[in-house]
């Protein structure tokens, strides 16, 4: 492989790499919009961890 050649992928691989980021960035905004907020729900990071629901230290299965 030639320089040309590596600097040709690696200039490839970056623009795809900016392409899936932005990509991201609108499909995370488009969802942001779509939810709406839940209300009464438990406070902080989802409380659902390997199919239990945990609430004050007590955990239940579903």
């Amino acid at each position: 492989m030639t320089k040309d050649q590596g600097e040709d992928i690696a200039r490839r691989i970056t623009e795809a790499g900016e392409r899936a980021l932005a990509e991201a960035e609108a499909r995370r905004q488009r969802i942001a919009v779509q939810l709406p907020k839940e209300l009464g729900g438990p406070r902080g990071p989802e409380p659902t961890r390997y199919g239990d629901w945990e609430r004050k230290g007590i955990a239940s299965d579903f």
